[in-house]
């Protein structure tokens, strides 16, 4: 085994893995940008070493600077995590001729699976189905559509090169096919310096199931079963778990020869998952094989009880696998929810900041995967991903209701984060049933809203929090200082009941407390005359996280307050309410309307970010929706459209700029339309 390591990543992932190397006994060098100087992963490390600028082209992508730490810090072996170099063969090289080890696949792997093609080539060697598709890369328009008839639309575009869903396009007509090719191609360059695409069927409504497989150097090939990803937004996977809802054990058996057989073909060793599309009639595509540890190993991990860490270092360093595929054993069922720092209210924007609180929920079962703490600063230059929630239970229903449970839990404030709506998600009974595609987010969400109204239920319970917290934190504690009593609330019997509307949107209820919340003791309250009897733990309400036992089954709440105003979230469901007395209440129809105060002659930047492109100048006639500014963020990029129909006046900002929010980008000469 190795005495030292460097790993060549950050965030969540370089965590994870200091963790099992802690356990070994083995020690580790992190690596660090100018961004993450203050870093978890290069603090919890015993050795950093900084490699440059925050960009990850100067530092996290730069070979010969993460070669170079490696070297001089005296290790024996580099870890790639996933993401940035993980999957480049350049990089498994050169880490070989410096003679160190990749805890990886052999370079030739890397290099074979890496490319869609001659992995897809490999894989009808191996006898594994592939979607039928044009398996060499077109050369051209004509090609293109010539390759689309004989397929059958639709047809799915896909790089040769890469992953993550660029450059994917889905045509479902020749007519669309020009444009697609040429958008696919251009995505595509940019982002893998490949222009290569080739043409497969698209299945419909699919769902997306990957197999876990290792292999050692000693030719054992064994799988630890079955991951299902359908749950994805543009490609990336939002919720994973362990096993599938769809799998039965002869499918999981015939799925796993397939990816085992493949790893063999393909002289594969170590940690590797092959990933396949599962059509309506259980018949399972090969997609690709990714040469790295997965982002949702951990479901894995809680369902076999083994640490694939641990056994990429055991691999990498020549150990063989002690056990076969009949030593294997499946325990329970996991689910994983990835927690990013964006805005889903706002198409899901990449969110910076720093974290102003911070508070992991904890428990049985629960393990969370985190990158970052309070005073941590999410910045624009790395993948949105802050943490990994996940849970375990006996059965899928146990599992998704801990998950929830955990979600409910989970407070950040200072970014806004995606924690509410993976939480809807888990709460459809479409998920609960275990009716899965990867159109499923699509299907069931408008943005980052559902299509489906909170249950009225839910609305009460948190309208009940609210009128509960306002009375508690103002009308409770003055009394209080006032008597002196010790308690919240106090001793004393309330001279009336007290009441709040309590404002949601279009919605309103009156909450009366009809006994006084004491925090220890139980209350009656109701709502819109609905009775519910709560009880409250100690020493609960000034916490942003609210735990209540009402009408006997236990609820946790996210609470942000700002004097009657606050938002309160729990299963899925996040509102702002605003609290008032019955007398204040009365006098809201007196009140004038709020104004609007936006600017119609301005383009604000949405979010901080990097100017990648602008598309118009000074003079050029623009119309609302068009796309005018296209910014970077968080390895994303996202075009910023004209609010308005107009003549651009002023162009404010250039190619490479960095940029913050609400930072005027351009300037416009606005026509005024005649009543």
């Amino acid at each position: 085994m190795f005495d030292k390591i460097l790993i060549a990543n950050r965030g969540e992932i370089a965590i994870r893995i200091i963790r099992t190397c802690n356990r070994l006994g083995i020690s580790t060098v992190a690596v660090y940008s100018d961004a993450d100087s203050r870093s978890l992963h290069r603090h919890l490390a015993d050795e950093a070493v900084h490699i440059g600028e925050s960009q990850s082209q100067k530092s996290y992508l730069d070979i010969d600077k993460i070669i170079a730490a490696a070297k001089a810090t005296g290790a024996q072996a580099v870890h790639p995590g996933y993401g940035f170099l993980s999957e480049k063969a350049d990089f498994a090289r050169a880490v070989e001729a410096a003679g160190l080890v990749f805890i990886g696949p052999p370079v030739d792997a890397v290099d074979v699976m890496g490319d869609k093609i001659t992995s897809k080539e490999l894989a009808k060697n191996a006898g594994v189905p592939v979607i039928p598709g044009h398996i060499e890369a077109v050369k051209d328009d004509a090609e293109a559509l010539a390759a689309a008839e004989d397929v059958g639309y639709p047809v799915l575009l896909k790089p040769a090169a890469g992953g993550g869903g660029k450059g994917m396009r889905i045509v479902r007509k020749a007519s669309e096919m020009k444009d697609a090719l040429a958008a696919s191609r251009k995505e595509t360059q940019k982002a893998f310096n490949d222009t290569r695409v080739f043409v497969e069927r698209y299945i419909e409504q699919p769902r997306h199931i990957e197999i876990q497989v290792l292999a050692d150097s000693h030719g054992h090939v064994i799988h630890l079963g079955e991951r299902e990803c359908s749950i994805q937004r543009r490609y990336q996977k939002v919720i994973e778990e362990s096993p599938s809802p769809a799998v039965s054990a002869d499918l999981r058996e015939r799925m796993g020869k397939a990816a085992c057989d493949l790893a063999r073909v393909a002289n594969y060793v170590n940690a590797g998952t092959v990933e396949f599309v599962l059509d309506a009639h259980q018949n399972f595509y090969f997609l690709e094989m990714n040469t790295r540890l997965q982002v949702e190993h951990p479901v894995t991990e809680m369902v076999t009880g083994l640490d694939l860490v641990e056994w990429q270092l055991r691999i990498a360093s020549g150990e063989p696998l002690p056990f076969d595929q009949k030593g294997v054993r499946f325990n329970g069922w996991a689910i994983e929810a990835r927690i990013c720092a964006e805005d889903p209210s706002r198409g899901f924007i990449p969110s910076t900041g720093m974290i102003t609180r911070y508070a992991a929920p904890k428990g049985s079962g629960v393990r969370v995967d985190s990158g970052v703490n309070i005073g941590g600063k999410i910045d624009v230059y790395y993948d949105s991903m802050l943490a990994k929630l996940i849970c375990h239970g006996k059965t899928r229903e146990d599992a998704r209701r801990g998950l929830i449970e955990a979600l409910n839990g989970y407070h950040i404030e200072g970014v806004f984060t995606n924690i509410d709506f993976v939480t809807s998600v888990l709460c459809l009974p479409e998920f609960s049933e275990g009716t899965l595609s990867t159109g499923f987010i699509e299907q069931h969400f408008d943005g980052g809203k559902s299509k489906r109204s909170p249950a009225i239920h839910y609305l009460r319970l948190a309208a009940l929090v609210a009128g509960v917290i306002y009375h508690t934190r103002t009308v409770a504690l003055r009394e209080s200082m006032r008597h002196m009593v010790s308690d919240i609330g106090g001793q004393r019997k309330m001279k009336r009941t007290p009441r709040y509307m309590v404002r949601c949107e279009d919605d309103h209820f009156e909450v009366a407390l009809e006994a006084p919340p004491i925090s220890g003791e139980t209350c009656t309250i109701r709502v819109d005359g609905n009775m519910y009897q709560v009880e409250i733990p100690f020493f609960e309400f000034f916490r942003r996280r609210l735990k209540l036992v009402i009408n006997g089954q236990a609820y946790r709440f996210r609470i942000q307050f700002d004097e009657s105003f606050m938002f309160v979230s729990f299963n899925g469901l996040s509102r702002l309410f605003e609290v008032y007395t019955p007398k204040e209440w009365a006098m809201m129809k007196y009140m004038p309307e709020k104004a609007d105060s936006v600017a119609n002659n301005i383009l604000l930047c949405p979010m901080p970010g990097l100017v990648v492109d602008v598309l118009a100048q000074k003079g050029e006639r623009v119309f609302r929706g068009q796309n005018l500014v296209i910014l970077e963020s968080m390895k994303m990029e996202s075009g910023v459209a004209s609010p308005v129909d107009g003549v651009i006046a002023e162009v404010l900002v250039k190619k490479g700029q960095a940029v913050e929010a609400d930072e005027i980008l351009i300037k416009f000469d606005v026509e005024e339309k005649s009543a």
